[in-house]
């Protein structure tokens, strides 16, 4: 088992392996934002980058059969069964005459092409269905390019005890950051990580002012265009104590040196400070092609991957206080990582729930994070050793069911 999941100054065999060509990649989750977005860096980089194999829900058959047939990829997969049919169609428009991709479907398809022969896997799954390929990943010894949340959230010590030292790069614009920022020192010169927030659309309200926000309003993000549950955690900050959680198993940094600061700017995507008193950050316009083609690169970055800093601008980077009264989800997040065990899976299940009900207009906005205590605080002492993949999705099928039940309860004035 290793201590830290990913850190830039350990280089997993893999990385720095010569192919004498392009690298080849499986990108799983291709029809998704991240997937796409690695595509446009792979179609622009065809000497370094070959992609060997895509998978994808399968509710865009059409896209995917597109891709298939851009990248000249050997396989496609589907999650649904019932996509086939379609899919089938779709690669014979595409390819007329010519000998269309082998198709794999079903829920353990994704699995069996992160284990295909390959250089690296980009994990772009949402969902904990992508908890099963990052494992057969790792145990098939493919550098992981990691874009999947609950790989780490619900299943940090099944990672954690199969992971090679460098095996893992993480793709989420924060965690890049400090992987690029950690090459400034040595792991025991490392004083904090320093976690950067937008803010969402409420920077600046208080707790009571929030209890009004509706759906629409929580949707409008001022700086990123996501789906609707990471933009309400946006809204709400769960997603900060997710990605605080998730910065503790990849850098093996406790907690307590783990902050969270407000940047409305975006432009800076977090900070390592040091013991000398340095604080080394990461910046760059948002545009998560940025920290894709890191990890499709490393240990090479990617020329021209997004666009740079425009240093011939004025612009103003300004930096808050995180407001943990009226954005608890923090310091929960903290505690549930303290926990540990399923107690994280817990927290990110109930908490999708709990988005999903507030959406519908069944629960208010601060009654999103304020279940989800309730759920995490019912589930008590996580089971912390032993842990497989039925236990995670067991925890799992169980938050989501008392969440929806402690939403259905929500009083009529709470729903007002």
């Amino acid at each position: 088992m290793t201590d830290s999941l990913a850190h830039p100054h350990d280089r997993f065999p893999a990385a720095g392996a010569a192919t004498g060509g392009p690298r080849d990649i499986v990108i799983l989750g291709s029809t998704g934002s991240i997937g796409t977005q690695a595509i446009d860096v792979v179609l622009r980089h065809p000497d370094r980058f070959r992609v060997t194999a895509l998978s994808a829900a399968g509710g865009r058959v059409g896209l995917l059969a597109e891709q298939a047939r851009h990248l000249g990829v050997r396989t496609v997969a589907v999650s649904r069964q019932d996509a086939v049919p379609a899919l089938r169609e779709a690669l014979a428009a595409q390819y007329g005459g010519e000998q269309p991709p082998e198709i794999l479907a079903g829920p353990d398809a994704a699995t069996e092409l992160a284990a295909s022969p390959c250089h690296s896997v980009l994990n772009g799954i949402t969902g904990s269905i992508g908890l099963a390929p990052t494992l057969a990943a790792l145990e098939a010894g493919r550098m992981l390019i990691l874009a999947n949340k609950e790989s780490l959230i619900a299943g940090g010590p099944l990672v954690k005890a199969i992971a090679k030292p460098g095996q893992i790069v993480p793709v989420d614009s924060e965690h890049s950051a400090l992987f690029q920022a950690l090459m400034g020192g040595a792991r025991s010169e490392v004083r904090k990580l320093v976690v950067t927030a937008s803010g969402g659309p409420f920077r600046g309200r208080t707790k009571p002012e929030l209890a009004q926000v509706t759906p629409e309003q929580a949707l409008a993000h001022p700086t990123w265009n996501m789906g609707p549950v990471i933009t309400i955690n946006s809204a709400t900050l769960v997603n900060k104590g997710l990605e605080v959680i998730e910065a503790h198993l990849l850098y093996d940094i406790p907690f307590d040196r783990i902050e969270v600061v407000v940047h409305p700017q975006s432009y800076v995507h977090s900070m390592v400070e040091f013991i000398d008193g340095s604080t080394l950050l990461q910046a760059s316009p948002p545009d998560m092609r940025m920290p894709i083609a890191l990890g499709l690169g490393w240990p090479d970055r990617v020329p021209d991957a997004a666009p740079a800093c425009d240093w011939t601008t004025a612009s103003t980077w300004e930096f808050f206080p995180l407001d943990t009264e009226a954005f608890p989800s923090v310091d929960l997040a903290r505690h549930v990582g303290e926990l540990g065990g399923t107690a994280p899976a817990v927290f990110n299940a109930a908490n999708e729930e709990c988005v999903d009900a507030f959406l519908q207009g069944r629960l208010p906005f601060n009654g999103i994070v304020d279940t989800v205590a309730d759920v995490v605080a019912e589930h008590g002492t996580p089971r912390g050793t032993g842990l497989t993949v039925a236990d995670v999705l067991e925890a799992e099928t169980w938050a989501r069911a008392r969440a929806r039940d402690m939403a259905a309860q929500a009083t009529p004035e709470a729903q007002a």
